[in-house]
């Protein structure tokens, strides 16, 4: 199902990655060898409250305001400081609801050009500020890509932007700055990484260039996100986990995600459940699902989690949705107060999210999506 070694990718990177324990001075290095003094920094309330640990010199403006699943207003708020303050450079610190708001904030500002207008590949004009990336979670690679995601309240769908202009020009992954995110949170974000790593080596766009990342993602997180979640001070797993995301980010630019972040979605935009939640829910019904159309790599992953390898549903489905389960994640739809009668409306929103179910592996309708939402309720 892999395509060929032959088949051509672009493979796009941050031109500078600084990774490790104690790389935080970078950031402030190279805006001063940049000459950039007028710094914009996007980030949630906590991260917003700890900005002084990026040691920035000049004149500094904090948007602290980043919702967990950013939406329009969230962004029309950070674009109206970003027009007033007119930054040369903007950080995103946090998640990768900040990281990805950092990208429209350093690209729309003066632009001429609308959120609306730029949705889908390649619609941004350019880049109007230099982007760093800080992420202080492990989970989204959002740093080391070049799309941003944003809810509509309107329809309830997310607009994906993606444009080579919102690759950071700089990406610090210090795994120290994680240290502090709480178990709950430390296994949502790591469910997220391994499933963007899943994904990517399971789609029908998955590739070899990509396949060496995907499944060094995928082990280690099986081998570091447990041992993170009981001990968060562990620095070697944090920088496993780090690592894992960052390879994730890696997967996420050439081939991209699939069924499992479609049928995701709803439950953030919809429900307001954190993304990384989301996908820890519906990971292993989604690799059973499609365990018949790439039996091999599905063996791999299971084996990558520390798991007997199988490619047979039934027992896909139950390693998976246990090993979840068994790092704390609510594997319940019920749980989260998400009402029955809205499975129906759900189902039809994730199937139209074409842009990952045509990467699927195996086809999924409405009715597969739908009975997997019964299955996980």
């Amino acid at each position: 199902m892999t395509l060929g070694l032959s088949t051509p990718i672009d493979l796009v990177r941050p031109p500078r990655i600084v990774f490790g324990s104690g790389t935080l001075p970078a950031v402030r290095d190279w805006l001063k060898e940049k000459g950039l003094t007028r710094i914009l920094v996007v980030a949630d309330a906590f991260n917003a409250g700890r900005v002084d640990v990026l040691g920035l010199t000049g004149a500094v403006e904090v948007f602290g305001e980043v919702k967990p699943e950013p939406d329009l207003p969230n962004l029309e708020a950070l674009l109206a400081r970003a027009e007033a303050f007119a930054p040369d450079a903007v950080i995103g610190f946090g998640g990768g609801s900040a990281m990805d708001l950092a990208k429209l904030a350093a690209v729309l500002p003066g632009s001429g050009q609308t959120l609306h207008e730029v949705v889908g590949p390649e619609k941004v004009k350019a880049k109007g500020a230099a982007l760093v990336q800080v992420p202080t979670t492990a989970g989204t690679g959002s740093e080391a890509g070049t799309r941003a995601l944003v809810t509509d309240p309107a329809t309830q769908n997310k607009l994906a932007v993606q444009s080579l202009h919102m690759l950071a020009d700089l990406a610090v992954v210090d795994p120290d700055l994680t240290l502090t995110v709480p178990a709950a949170v430390t296994a949502a974000t790591g469910v997220d990484a391994l499933a963007h790593c899943v994904e990517a080596y399971t789609s029908r766009k998955a590739h070899p260039t990509i396949d060496l990342y995907a499944l060094e993602g995928a082990r280690l997180v099986g081998k570091y996100l447990d041992r993170a979640i009981k001990d968060g001070s562990d620095r070697e797993a944090r920088a496993g986990l780090a690592l894992a995301s960052l390879y994730g980010g890696f997967c996420l630019g050439p081939v991209n995600t699939t069924a499992g972040h479609a049928v995701a979605y709803p439950l953030g935009t919809r429900h307001h459940i954190a993304h990384g939640a989301a996908n820890a829910l519906i990971f292993p019904h989604v690799l059973a699902f499609n365990a018949p159309a790439a039996p091999e790599k599905t063996a791999l992953v299971l084996e990558a989690l520390g798991l007997p390898a199988s490619s047979d549903p039934a027992t896909v489905l139950e390693a998976a949705h246990g090993w979840c389960a068994a790092i704390g994640c609510e594997m319940k739809l019920s749980a989260y107060n998400v009402p029955q009668a809205d499975l129906e409306i759900m189902a039809t929103e994730a199937h139209a999210i074409r842009r990952l179910l045509d990467n699927n592996p195996r086809d999924m309708s409405r009715a597969d999506i739908l009975a997997l939402y019964q299955a996980a309720f």
